[in-house]
């Protein structure tokens, strides 16, 4: 028996290095980035708007497709993806010539994309073999400490770790419950976005700051009272709701044993230490060894990083039991469609950082002067709010990358002198990317985790209403709150 189960994990770990093996072996290269301009040497400044076209039409296609044809979506989106991206590879070869047009790929898929998507390949895998069983009741007791424990988890999880670990233990406690709707309304905005907000590891818009410099800890010492109070309100929030919900249901029926609550697949708690302590390791250890492949600088540690957590994800399917990820609903198709997407989107986005990077000479000066004073000073307000309502309907991941190159992409510059962006750019981006189901790659997978076990959830523009009523609110609060750091208005 024990032979046969060895030979089913082998068969099938040989199936995952035969689908992801290009991604794999190139993700070994992956580098903390440097300058894009330095390792493209496109000229931003002589580019116009058209060449962000492929870039926008990507993000709409992302937010309007499932939308609008879901079926033709859901089957060609990795087609759409690359049709979008080579659209832009295209407009740069005629642009700036084929060596140019390779160096910044080979920039963007090295330093923008790679490291991002092991990151979240490997949380991905591990939290999928982590099994919570047993008999919840849904008060609203139970549910506020779910939620809570989900927000605190998500930093060190990640946004997509908690909320898979959590979603059907949470969902078969309150499947019996007249109104749950909210439930999981508060669960996407909490687990899967707020509760991110303090770690790299905790959303991905933070991950791409951590990849281009920005220290591990820096949102942790800098944001934690921010999110602390918007986490605080929105969990008083839920609870009012739900115990005005609860006191409507019908009396609970307890007829019958309860199963005990167990947390199967252990293990899987080990290897997200050990997710942890690599980025802590690379992030710490500077051998100074690199190379140099088209301008794109490859340092060992990263390469050593994303080996690490790759044997991470490659022990947690040889360690997990089978069953263990059938009872929680486990496919490779929510990773296999962030992967396709997000390579898409750090293709196409090639020219915008390129004109982004150009400033007051490049075809963005006019968001430049939206989001600055006239003598250069940032307006950490304009920064929030832009950065916010971008995230909520083009992903937050791109958004952030978006406005860190704005504000001058320096991660030393950000995190000291102007430290009051880079905080409203990073929050901006993770709290606001609830306000949809595209703000946040979890958003649609818990959505429709929660259509399939019966839950009645609100169409795209329905849980916009929704969530908007409760964090348009807390945001406005957010920006005139006298809490370092202030977000100036100027």
């Amino acid at each position: 028996m024990a032979r046969s189960k060895r030979r089913e994990a082998s068969l099938a770990a040989d199936g995952l290095v035969k689908r992801y093996v290009p991604a794999l072996a190139v993700s070994c290269l992956t580098l903390l980035p440097q300058n894009a301009l330095a390792a493209t040497g496109l000229d931003g400044a002589a580019m116009r708007w058209p060449y962000a076209l492929p870039f926008a039409g990507l993000l709409l296609s992302i937010a309007l497709g499932p939308l609008l044809f879901a079926k033709f979506w859901h089957h060609h989106y990795g087609k759409i993806a690359a049709a979008w991206s080579l659209l832009a590879l295209a407009s740069l070869v005629v642009f700036a010539g084929g060596t140019a047009t390779l160096a910044a790929l080979v920039h963007a898929m090295l330093a923008e994309y790679l490291g991002f998507i092991v990151l979240l390949f490997s949380l991905y895998v591990v939290a999928g073999g982590i099994l919570i069983t047993g008999d919840i009741k849904a008060t609203p007791a139970t549910n506020v400490g779910i939620l809570a424990l989900g927000t605190f988890g998500a930093s060190v999880v990640g946004t997509t770790g908690a909320a898979m670990i959590l979603i059907r233990p949470l969902l078969r406690a309150n499947r019996l419950r007249r109104h749950n709707t909210h439930v999981v309304i508060f669960f996407i905005i909490l687990v899967a976005n707020v509760g991110g907000a303090l770690s790299p590891l905790g959303d991905p818009p933070l991950f791409v700051g951590f990849l281009h410099g920005v220290d591990f800890f820096w949102t942790t010492r800098t944001i934690w009272l921010q999110t602390v109070i918007v986490a605080g309100l929105l969990l008083a929030i839920f609870v009012a709701i739900d115990v005005w919900r609860f006191q409507s249901e019908p009396p609970p029926d307890d007829t019958g044993p309860a199963q005990p609550v167990r947390i199967r697949g252990l293990v899987n708690l080990v290897l997200i230490a050990a997710i942890v302590a690599s980025l802590l390791v690379s992030a710490v250890w500077k051998p100074g060894i690199a190379v140099d492949i088209l301008g794109t600088k490859l340092d060992l540690e990263d390469v050593v990083r994303n080996l690490v957590l790759l044997a991470i994800a490659a022990l947690s399917v040889w360690l997990t039991p089978d069953e263990h990820r059938q009872a929680n609903g486990f496919t490779w198709e929510p990773i296999r469609e962030v992967a396709k997407l997000f390579a898409g989107i750090f293709v196409a986005i090639i020219p915008v950082i390129a004109m982004l990077n150009a400033g007051h000479h490049g075809a963005f000066a006019w968001l430049l002067s939206a989001v600055t004073e006239p003598n250069g000073v940032p307006r950490e307000a304009a920064y929030f709010w832009f950065t916010g309502l971008m995230s909520a309907f083009l992903d937050n991941a791109p958004t952030y990358l978006l406005f860190f190159e704005l504000a001058g992409g320096d991660p030393q510059v950000l995190m000291h002198e102007l430290s009051g962006t880079l905080a409203s750019i990073s929050m901006g981006a993770v709290y606001m990317g609830a306000l949809t189901y595209v703000g946040n790659a979890p958003n649609f997978m818990v959505s429709s985790i929660a259509s399939e076990n019966g839950i009645e959830m609100p169409s795209f523009f329905g849980y916009l209403l929704r969530a908007g009523a409760v964090l348009i609110p807390l945001f406005l609060l957010l920006t005139f709150l006298p809490v370092a750091p202030i977000l100036h208005w100027h």
